[in-house]
């Protein structure tokens, strides 16, 4: 039974990996989870200089899912580089890191930076707001998508792997946009914009107003989203939505994704990431399926 996969050259030694923002790089993790057991452990953004991210409160709790505004608080590349990628080299899974910045040149200024360093691929997260268009995320505008695409992959010199927003009108334009632009891989999706009102008191759950809405209540959405993609472009798809389980894996790989990630539940069972890997061995046991990617697209 074969449960490895290959994105962009990148071989994973099963399709299972976290999601950005929700395990750290892995250190506060290390008790509960065996790091060597995961395809691969995609760090919380990483900016060229320290952010202190979004006032308090900024995480709400919402039925079927999360509220967050943390607002991609970080120490910066700096420390990230002493500190997190000497500890995640000392498992045997995939390192990938998410980049976040303000402006185009925040983006490069990162990526450059880890030009030399021993990652495996760079996530994008183009869902921050981009200061020079107004605030207007880098992922909602397929030219801006399409810009900061190729000046990223100009400069970087590991796979680039573009974190779509699903909070624009058609995901194909924006998967397109970034295939076009030369991105080697997508992940989708990331948050969907949502909002919480404290009836009570009459004030907003989040001190930012609006969040990042993840977790079971945004999967259908997601899984719609990645095979809408995945019939658009040629280039792999790491999936990600409301992954609970292994049975919730399996549909994102079914609808065309060649990877999940898992995020919102690493929050309510730090074991999950584990939990779908086993829960994906026993389903191929089960069906007599030899080769994971036999999965990928396979829904009639």
């Amino acid at each position: 039974m074969n449960t490895k996969v290959t994105i962009a050259g990148v071989t994973l030694n099963n399709p299972v990996m976290t999601a950005s923002g929700t395990f750290g790089s892995g250190m506060e993790y290390s008790d509960f989870v065996d790091l060597n057991r995961l395809g691969a452990v995609v760090t919380k953004g990483v900016a060229n200089v320290p952010w202190l991210g979004n006032p308090t409160p900024r995480v709400a709790e919402t039925y079927g899912g999360m509220l967050n505004a943390i607002g991609l608080q970080n120490p910066g590349i700096d420390v990230f580089a002493q500190r997190d990628i000497p500890f995640l080299q000392k498992y045997d899974t995939k390192i990938i890191v998410n980049v976040c910045g303000k402006t185009v040149e925040d983006y490069l200024e990162v990526v450059e930076r880890l030009g030399d360093e021993p990652v495996d691929m760079l996530e994008i997260n183009v869902s921050c707001p981009n200061v020079k268009e107004g605030a207007i995320a880098f992922g909602q505008k397929a030219d801006c998508l399409y810009d900061i695409t190729s000046q990223i992959k100009q400069k970087a010199k590991q796979p680039v792997i573009m974190k779509l927003s699903p909070n624009v009108t058609d995901i194909t334009e924006m998967a397109k946009a970034a295939e076009a632009a030369g991105a080697d891989a997508l992940s989708m999706i990331n948050t969907i914009t949502g909002m919480k009102i404290d009836i009570h008191k009459r004030k907003f759950a989040l001190a930012n107003k609006t969040g990042g809405l993840s977790g079971p209540a945004i999967k259908p959405v997601a899984v719609r989203m990645v095979y809408q993609a995945s019939h658009a472009v040629k280039i792999p798809i790491i999936g990600m939505g409301g992954i609970a389980n292994a049975e919730d894996a399996i549909e994102f790989l079914l609808a065309g994704a060649s990877a999940v990630a898992v995020g919102a539940m690493n929050f309510v069972n730090p074991y999950t990431t584990i939990e779908v890997v086993e829960g994906i061995e026993e389903y191929m046991k089960q069906y007599g399926i030899e080769n994971v990617t036999d999965l990928i697209g396979a829904v009639e």
